[in-house]
């Protein structure tokens, strides 16, 4: 393995990357101006004068850049390769996670000098973006192009706008960076050693910044960050030594290493510390912590390059509270035909007898004890149901592998897919399953009831197959290294939604009425995930009052309604993405019925075939 040095680098010139002659070392002639930061200030204050006349800011069209060119298509791929090579230099964490190894050693020291750095890169790559004809290309060119054109925009707009590198102590987190260098298979233990000592030496001054750049944050995020900071802990004074000791370097080095070790440790100890006795304490006896409240302006804009629909988070907002009541109406349908099961010698009451009925089949549930074997046992019941019906290609080459949530990642969802990048395709795709352990049992009840035997099976199908997991085996198999890397999560989350009322309109779970009242009331926390999200962000929606929607209009438990309140709090829009990704994908799949005519194992597997993409450049790919 090569030796690696870390140094800061970016590359604004093209050296080797011409448009007239990708293969050649010829001057490019894209234009190659190196935007200072008074430069980047301009186009800041650009974007800002036109940010109320167009709901998405854009600054390809707001920058005054040269006039598109006729450009061979084929330069496009040597664009992207350009594009790809910068992108990892800037985000070595990022790629080490995808499985591209190069530049493991490092850590980007989060600065005013790096965040000017990537500004400046970003811009630039745009610049030359822009001068391709997008016209002379291929669909599947143009969605590079459309993927390509978002994430430098956004990117942009999260460093001059978003900016939660000021107000989030959680995104400096190095659990994630170090476990991706841990779990590179290709690598020895010797090769992870050099790596892993070149990366320690950098976090203390990692550190140090970071508590400099925090200037007021909010509550909520600084209480998620003592969390995961502390769990990734675990990586640093268990996995970590283990490599170390394995490896057969000298003595003297792995004596050198573990006192770097020592440093780094200390600096996250001394961090959640700060933390947690001086930074929290603080702004709560002042006041001065930030809310956690995005407001209508900065959620329009992270809704529009996060979701990245051709729906408006206004759009969906209404369209979630329409269907929410058409649910609430079918729930009552079922609850007829269910009440004489379960409540034989009682009257059906006029009101109330849809949560009646759900807190009476929710008494049906494993132990906590049982809860991750539950989850193990049902994925082969799932397998086996979608291959009798062909429903969608399920690879027998990739297994999934139940695993409890590492330490580190545990704060935000109770189950979660960790997925191999696409430099790692034969990498194992692991369902995180976060154990009870810290509920009393109280609230450990609580959460089973919600998960109850029904629930649990949506919830496997949502997460395992046919959703998250077999979804994201198809995605890596897409020859295009954008779309692998620039996915999206509404189409994401959308698919897992879309899958869990597919397999019961074909039939899964033999249509019981107890599985079609859970699965509605699945819906409907997908329906108010949209509806929360955007009230208490845009709408100063009181938590007391997203309480009493979420356990009495959803029938959620509390426990449930609570954890679903905090992750609003914490990821904002993100809770979107699951209704809009489904309504998407359903309407999709009227039109591509009508329009093409294919079987439903057809749409499935045309689909898949394109990757994460957005919904609206899928379209484009199998619509005729």
């Amino acid at each position: 393995m090569k030796k690696l040095i870390l140094v800061s680098i970016i590359l604004i010139s093209l050296s080797g990357f011409s448009q007239n002659n990708s293969g050649s070392s010829k001057k490019s002639k894209f234009k190659n101006k190196v935007m200072s930061k008074e430069d980047l200030k301009i186009t800041g204050k650009v974007r800002k004068s036109n940010k109320n006349t167009t709901p998405k800011p854009n600054a390809s069209k707001s920058d005054a850049l040269p006039a598109k060119k006729n450009v061979k298509t084929k330069n496009f791929d040597a664009y992207k390769t350009h594009f790809i090579d910068q992108l990892w230099q800037l985000n070595p964490v990022w790629a080490s996670k995808e499985g591209f190894h190069k530049y493991d050693a490092a850590i980007k020291i989060p600065d005013e000098k790096n965040r000017t750095k990537k500004l400046i890169a970003y811009q630039t790559l745009l610049n030359q973006l822009v001068e391709f004809d997008t016209t002379l290309f291929k669909t599947k060119e143009k969605t590079d192009y459309a993927l390509i054109d978002n994430f430098l925009n956004s990117s942009m707009w999260y460093i001059n706008e978003y900016k939660d590198y000021e107000w989030n102590p959680a995104t400096y987190n190095l659990g994630g960076a170090f476990d991706a260098v841990l779990r590179n298979n290709a690598a020895t233990d010797d090769e992870k050693t050099d790596f892993l000592s070149k990366k320690l030496s950098l976090v203390p001054l990692y550190y140090q910044q970071a508590k400099t750049n925090i200037s007021k944050a909010t509550v909520e995020h600084t209480e998620l960050a003592i969390k995961q900071v502390k769990g990734s802990l675990t990586i640093f004074k268990n996995d970590i030594p283990d490599v170390v000791n394995n490896s057969t370097k000298p003595n003297a080095t792995k004596a050198s290493i573990f006192n770097r070790l020592a440093e780094a440790i200390a600096a996250i100890e001394d961090y959640t510390k700060w933390l947690e006795k001086k930074y929290l304490p603080k702004i709560k006896k002042d006041g001065a912590a930030r809310s956690f409240r995005l407001g209508k302006e900065l959620y329009t804009q992270k809704f529009n390059y996060d979701i990245n629909s051709k729906l408006t988070a206004d759009e969906i907002y209404n369209k979630a509270l329409n269907e929410k009541q058409e649910t609430l109406k079918k729930m009552e349908e079922i609850a007829v035909n269910l009440w004489p099961k379960y409540f034989e010698n009682t009257s059906m009451p006029a009101n109330g007898a849809v949560k009646q009925l759900i807190e009476k089949i929710s008494e049906q549930h494993v132990e906590r004890t049982d809860f991750i074997e539950a989850i193990k046992l049902q994925i082969p019941e799932l397998k086996k149901f979608v291959e009798k019906h062909d429903l969608v290609y399920l690879d027998p080459e990739k297994p999934l592998v139940v695993r409890e949530t590492p330490k580190y990642m545990v704060g935000v969802a109770g189950a979660s897919i960790s997925s191999p990048g696409p430099y790692e395709k034969d990498g194992e795709t692991y369902y995180n399953v976060t154990p009870l352990d810290n509920y009393n049992d109280e609230e450990a009840e609580s959460y089973l009831r919600e998960y109850n035997n029904y629930m649990l099976q949506i919830l496997n199908i949502h997460e395992a197959i046919p959703g998250h997991y077999t979804q994201l085996v198809e995605a890596n198999k897409v020859p295009s290294i954008i779309k692998s890397i620039l996915g999206n999560g509404t189409m994401v989350e959308g698919w897992a939604c879309y899958t869990e009322k597919m397999m019961l309109e074909e039939g899964y779970g033999n249509n019981q009425p107890e599985l079609w009242l859970m699965y509605y009331k699945w819906l409907l926390r997908i329906i108010s995930n949209t509806i929360l999200d955007y009230g208490l962000h845009t709408q100063n929606l009181s938590e007391s009052a997203a309480l009493d929607m979420l356990v009495n209009d959803a029938f959620q438990e509390t426990t449930e309604a609570l954890g679903k309140i905090k992750r609003a709090k914490l990821t904002q829009v993100q809770l979107c993405s699951y209704y809009t990704g489904l309504t998407e994908i359903l309407e999709l799949r009227n039109l591509y019925f009508e329009e093409v005519k294919g079987s439903l194992r057809d749409f499935h597997d045309n689909f898949l075939s394109h990757g994460s993409v957005p919904v609206k450049e899928i379209e484009k790919l199998i619509i005729p």
